[in-house]
């Protein structure tokens, strides 16, 4: 209610021309109200048009008049009784209005003083007497005039409801004036004195900041209950916008106030810190643009540096943004773009660093050396992407520091294990709070280097959701026509990866999305020998055991026919790590002894004999002679993640009607192998003395032991065709041998894959012979001839001679009698020669 009570302030206005005019707002008691309203109206009047007020009964109000109809009308009136009528009309930009501009309803008037103004003008102050209605206008020439009959209002409430309403209008009406800064605090002293209820609601409605039409409503209302309804409407709808204001202000003030505050402190701290000789916001800028000056940087990352800068300085700190800023610059400026390691090109040193940390691996150091090799004639080869590929524990991860150290470079590891969120690699945006660079700039700025030797450990085991899928992101990274411009999305910059040494590991290949591993240079890295790891625990494990168990290599010796036990009798594994854990507990038993007798220079000799005292009981056995030792079971060689492995093939028979029984969770493709094997066996069956009823009245059951372990693929076919025909022709399979191979119809004999961990689990289990593919006989080349030792190797192309390598030539029994069945069986299985064949055979799977 920004204009309540205008008429207050133009009083105050006039003061000095108002010498005779004693007070500006008349508090008439109600019966002058009551005399003032009843007066007698002429029936004729001069009328006064109003552009922008309606006047109401008792109220005074001075009023400028400016037109020449109106000049010559007041001056008259003045001259006269001073009565005139006060009419609003309806147009207050009408400068020239006729009578049906006009309002029909409007206030008799009496003039109480004229003013002349300096620039021609007059004023005038006018009270209002009583309301009257306009009956036609009589004259227009040189002022209105019209015949009027009185408008009576009614007052039609009284007692108790009379005198709470007053007061509801009165109270309100007070807080308007508090809250409103545009009112004086005399309106509110001037309502609460006003005794009268019709001049309180006559002075409150022509002070109301509403429509000139509003109040014209208002006027026109007979009823004081309805006037007094509509008067309150606009009252509270005035007082809930000054409440909302005075929230705004307060707000606002409250929050300018606050920021007045910070600036005071962070000057009183800024002239703490210069006093004290700490940077302060300037000058640290001024270091920044310092280290920016003496950084080798690209055109492209100078540029966006000198832009954030300048930013930087025009950031008040106190702002989020300055901190995002001043991070971003840091990240600039702390990565290396232009700083590189010089490489050691002595190849012999390479190779005599890597022979010190690994024991063979000669494929691995072959290819690093042809690296080193070419880098020395090209000095800007890009950097190839290697990926070790092999069982746990036959050092990987290990090897990479042995690379960096021969290339003289620094080196860098994380795992990828786990890592689901695609930002892990890329960075999030800096829009994002607490946003940082992926983890390969991350290790860039750890490094200090633009070349440093990168490990990314367990890459097959990263995993994709709904953040992302990182294996996608590390496209870019392990690409090496890609990776000299590597776009982080929180540097935002092109980043040349392209001479760092990237060196993934994997346990597995077939998680390994194609697309990415395409990028690599796979190098398969197999498992240790016997002799290999008797090497390694000779020259690595030992001394480092020693060393961490506070022993000394003169209180202690493991001799080698004791780690060759250990090795054999008490780990199974294709790396060494249960090896470096068992020459552990071996390592502390002696560092017991010694602590215990105080002989510090007693030197304790660990033998054969010695071994089951610090490590317990044998924990592995050969069990392949023992497994062998009764028809229908056959050793075959199986490849996992973890290394090679022997995998037993068992197969009895039963009474039955000549169903077929596979378990030990196996595969569909094994349980193929198994169908394959049965129906050449039965093509075959008349040349191997195998009587018809054994296929007709005998159920077959095969079993692959460790039942809880899953099993598939095609290289147990050979293994499970010689136990099946172990089983029809009652011959036992050889116990020192071992199969493996993929078998057709045709009885063809056909190639698998991990050979050299297959004939490493072999050799490790006691087997003397292996049979293997004909063209698997490469594979067997590249293996080191003093890995296969003493091993026998045979070669099939064909299943033809297979049961001639593999049986026994006697038979346990002789299969016509071990396959025969009466005649009560045959009639209680209800079968025939003439009904039941090959096609009818069940398998069933348990």
């Amino acid at each position: 209610m920004s204009n309540m009570f205008k008429n207050l302030s133009d009083f105050e206005d006039m003061e000095n021309e108002l010498d005779d005019f004693e007070q500006a707002i008349p508090l008439m008691s109600e019966e002058e109200e009551k005399e003032l309203s009843q007066s007698e109206i002429p029936d004729n009047l001069p009328i006064l048009p109003l552009k922008n007020t309606v006047l109401f009964p008792g109220v005074v109000v001075p009023i400028t008049v400016g037109r020449d109809r109106s000049l010559a009308m007041v001056k008259e009136a003045y001259e006269n009784d001073k009565t005139i009528g006060v009419v609003t009309q309806k147009d207050e930009d009408n400068e020239d209005p006729d009578p049906e501009d006009l309002y029909k309803v409007g206030t008799v008037a009496q003039i109480l003083k004229l003013i002349k103004m300096p620039d021609g003008s007059k004023s005038i102050v006018i009270q209002g007497k009583t309301i009257f209605k306009v009956d036609q206008f009589t004259q227009k020439d040189p002022y209105f005039r019209a015949d009027v009959e009185p408008y009576r209002q009614e007052m039609n409430i009284s007692g108790v409801e009379l005198d709470a309403s007053i007061r509801s209008v009165k109270e309100t009406a007070s807080k308007i004036v508090n809250l409103s800064p545009n009112i004086p605090s005399e309106a509110s002293i001037a309502i609460n004195n006003i005794s009268s209820p019709t001049f309180l609601l006559n002075f409150i409605s022509s002070n109301l900041n509403v429509s000139v039409s509003d109040k014209q409503e208002v006027l026109e209302i007979q009823q004081f209950s309805k006037r007094l309804e509509k008067v309150m409407e606009f009252l509270n709808k005035e007082l809930q916008v000054l409440n909302l204001s005075e929230e705004i202000r307060t707000k606002v003030k409250s929050d300018i106030d606050e920021q007045q505050r910070d600036f005071y402190l962070r000057q009183q701290m800024k002239a703490i810190q210069e006093a004290l000789g700490e940077d302060s916001e300037q000058q640290e800028v001024e270091k920044l643009r310092k280290r920016l000056k003496e950084k080798s940087l690209p055109d492209e990352a100078r540029d966006t540096a000198e832009k954030e800068l300048d930013r930087l300085e025009r950031t008040p700190n106190s702002s989020p943004n300055y901190g995002i800023i001043h991070s971003y610059i840091e990240w600039i400026l702390d990565l290396p773009w232009d700083e590189y390691s010089e490489d050691n090109l002595d190849l012999e040193n390479a190779q005599k660093v890597l022979n010190e940390d690994h024991y063979g691996l000669d494929k691995v150091k072959k290819r690093i050396i042809e690296y080193l090799a070419v880098l020395k004639l090209k000095s800007d080869m890009k950097a190839p992407i290697l990926c070790f590929y092999g069982p746990p524990g036959v050092g990987k991860t290990s090897l990479g520091k042995s690379i960096a150290r021969a290339l003289n470079r620094e080196f860098e590891r994380f795992s990828l294990g786990g890592i689901h969120d695609e930002a892990e690699i890329r960075g999030h945006r800096r829009t994002y709070i607490g946003a940082l660079p992926g983890r390969i700039l991350r290790a860039m700025k750890k490094s200090g280097k633009g070349n440093p030797v990168m490990m990314l450990d367990e890459i097959d085991k990263v995993g994709s959701d709904y953040r992302g899928d990182p294996t996608s992101a590390l496209l870019e990274v392990l690409d090496p026509e890609q990776n000299d411009s590597f776009a982080d999305n929180f540097l935002e910059l092109e980043y040349d990866l392209s001479r760092v040494l990237f060196i993934a590991t994997a346990n597995s290949l077939e998680t390994i999305p194609a697309p990415l591993r395409d990028r690599m240079e796979i190098i398969n890295i197999s498992g240790y020998t016997l002799q290999e790891k008797s090497e390694i625990a000779k020259q690595h494990l030992i001394p480092k055991q020693i060393k961490e168990n506070g022993l000394t290599e003169d209180q202690i010796k493991i001799t080698s026919q004791a780690l060759d036990k250990i090795i054999e009798e008490y780990t199974r594994e294709s790396g060494v790590r249960t090896l470096e854990r068992q020459i552990g507990s071996v390592c502390r038993g002696v560092a017991a002894k010694v602590a215990k007798s105080g002989d510090k220079d007693k030197k304790h000799t660990v033998g054969v004999n010695e071994i089951h005292e610090y490590l317990g009981k044998q924990k592995y056995f050969s069990e392949v002679a023992e497994r062998t030792t009764v028809p229908g079971v056959a050793t075959g060689l199986a490849w996992t993640q973890y290394g090679g492995d022997i995998l037993f093939i068992e197969a009895s028979v039963s009474k039955g009607s000549g169903k077929i029984h596979i378990t030990g969770q196996l595969g569909d493709v094994m349980k193929e192998s198994a169908m394959l094997a049965m129906s050449y066996l039965r093509a075959q069956a008349e040349e191997l003395g195998i009587p018809e009823e054994a296929f007709k009245y005998w159920d077959l059951h095969i079993h692959v032991p460790k039942g809880a372990v899953p099993k598939d693929g095609p290289s147990a076919g050979v293994s499970i065709f010689s136990a099946v025909a172990s089983i029809f022709t009652q011959r036992k399979v050889k116990g020192t041998l071992a199969m493996t191979g993929e078998i057709t119809l045709r009885g063809l004999v056909l190639p698998v894959g991990g050979i050299k961990e297959k004939v490493l689990a072999a050799k490790r289990s006691g087997i003397e012979k292996v049979l293997l593919p004909k063209k698997n006989e490469k594979d067997v080349d590249e293996i080191e001839e003093d890995v296969i030792g003493d091993l026998k190797v045979q070669y099939l192309d064909r299943m033809d001679p297979l049961l001639d390598i593999v049986l026994e030539k006697e038979a346990v029994m002789d299969p016509k009698e071990r396959f025969k069945v009466s005649e009560a069986h045959k009639s209680q299985n209800g079968r025939t020669d003439q009904t039941k064949d090959s096609t009818e055979e069940t398998v069933v799977m348990e």
